[in-house]
This record gives C-alpha cells, structure tokens and sequence, in this order.
C-alpha cells in the first residue's frame, strides 16, 4: 500500500469520528439542559446521575413563562433585538459601501477607526454611559440599550459589510449607471440583493448582541422589572436558592432557543456571508 493511498483511507476513517466527536462536545451541554428542563423535581432529587428522565413534564416551562414573567423578558428582548438589527443595518449599508467604493481623504484610517471602538472594554464606557442616560431621562427604558447596541454593532458591521461589497464586480454598478441608475438605486437594486448573504451574516451577528447581553440590561434596567430582557431575567433566577434547577434550565432553554432557530434558518446564507469576504475577486 501507498503512502497516499493510506493516508486517504486514515482521513476516510478518521473524519466522521472528529466530526461525529466535536458534535457530541458541543450538543451534549445543550442537550443535557434541555433534558433537565422537562424533568420532575423530584425524580431530579432522588436520580441526579440519570441523563434521559422517566417521566417528561411541560410545567417547568409554564412557570417560567408565567409565573417568572419570561414572556415579558422574551418580548422585551425581542424589540431590542429586532429594532437593533434594524437601525444597525440601516446606518451600516451606505457606510460600509462608502467605504468599500468611495475614495476620500482618511478613508483607510476611518476603516480601522471603525474596529478602534473595541480595543475599549465595554465596563470602561458603563459609567459614563450610565450617568448620560441618567441625565437625559432615558435609564429603565428599553431605548437606552438600543442606542448602546447599536453603537457596538455598527463599528463591526461596517467592517464585514465593507469585505463584502468590495467583492461585488464594479462592472455590475457601471451597468446600472448606464441603465440610468442613481447611486442609491445601484445600491437598492443590484447591491444588495448580491449581498443577501452578508446581510444575513451582519444581521444575525447584531441580533445574537442584543438578545445575549448582559451587562447594559442589568446597569440601565434593573430598577424596573417590567422592562427586564431576558439574559437579565435569567440571571434573576440564577440567583435565587428558591428556583429549582429544572425551573432554571428552562429558562436557560428559552433564551438559548430563539438564537437556535435563527440560524438555523439562515445558516446557507450565514455561512457563505462569512465567508464570502475572505478573498476578492
């Protein structure tokens, strides 16, 4: 036998090992949560060893949603996350292509100022962005975390947006002057329908912001439960030795789930507007 032809048949036999390995390293927390989430207290109790439950049970999830106010928390967050995805893609776009294909002077260093707004960690801009909300009235409000979402997502957005656009062949745009196209309808009509892909990608990466932070929904929000997102509802029964831990995975499971389901829907676009970037051509 051949070096090549063993080394084919090692990576043959090989690859769904790794692959079936790294699935169950990554799936079997989620899982493991997910079960824990349907089991009876008191099974839990007297069998914390057992993985698969005897008997499954939906009321853990109807006390979260009711009694702990996660409906609320999941609508909260909801607008949060929706409005941030919104209004980060709607300031991202011109930007980013502006960027991609306009010349002026310091465009490379607003490029790289762009990512510059990470090197600063987010506890350094909590306190002044907790007295300047205090001060403008809008603390306890839902409003404040979409500003301070979209203020973290724009930066990084444009830059992926940017990689994106700069793939796009300029003759197609030149085509569409030619048609009599203005250059917010080059944009509108032909920019980004090809972009489709890295708008799912920037989009869904703004998204996963908004619905997971934490540390912003607890500094502005805590003083008024009604306008709680969920993370910071999580947290709330994290902290309390009166929530069974079933109560609690199911609340795990119900901040987890939507963020799931996304990508999963969108994961064909997601994963070629991550790629998409890597290489010009």
């Amino acid at each position: 036998m051949s070096r090549d032809r063993f080394e084919r048949g090692l990576l043959r036999v090989l690859r769904p090992v790794v692959i079936l390995a790294l699935f169950l390293a990554t799936a079997f927390p989620f899982l493991y949560m997910v079960t824990l989430s349907v089991r009876d207290i008191q099974e839990l109790i007297l069998d914390p060893g057992s993985i698969w439950p005897e008997r499954f049970t939906l009321d853990t999830y109807v006390d979260v949603l009711t009694k702990q106010g996660f409906l609320t928390f999941m609508r909260n967050s909801a607008i949060v996350a929706v409005a941030s995805v919104a209004v980060t893609l709607l300031i991202s776009i011109p930007g980013a292509y502006a960027v991609a294909r306009l010349r002026f002077f310091g465009r490379r260093q607003v490029h790289f100022l762009f990512l510059a707004v990470y090197l600063f960690p987010a506890i350094v801009l909590a306190i002044p962005l907790f007295v300047l909300f205090t001060m403008l009235g809008l603390r306890g409000s839902l409003a404040s975390l979409i500003l301070v979402y979209i203020a973290q997502t724009v930066p990084v957005t444009v830059y992926m947006l940017r990689n994106y656009f700069e793939t796009v062949p300029r003759s197609v745009e030149e085509a569409a002057a030619i048609d009599g196209c203005t250059r917010l309808s080059t944009i509108w009509r032909v920019v980004l329908p090809l972009s489709k892909p890295a708008l799912m990608a920037t989009g869904l990466y703004a998204f996963m912001i908004a619905w997971n932070e934490f540390l912003f929904a607890l500094l502005f929000l805590v003083e008024k439960r009604e306008s709680w997102t969920v993370s910071l509802g999580l947290s709330q029964l994290a902290g309390s030795i009166e929530i069974p831990t079933t109560v609690l995975m199911a609340g795990s499971v119900v901040l987890t789930l939507p963020i799931v389901i996304v990508f999963f829907a969108s994961e064909r676009l997601l994963t070629e507007g991550l790629t998409a970037g890597a290489e010009k051509g």
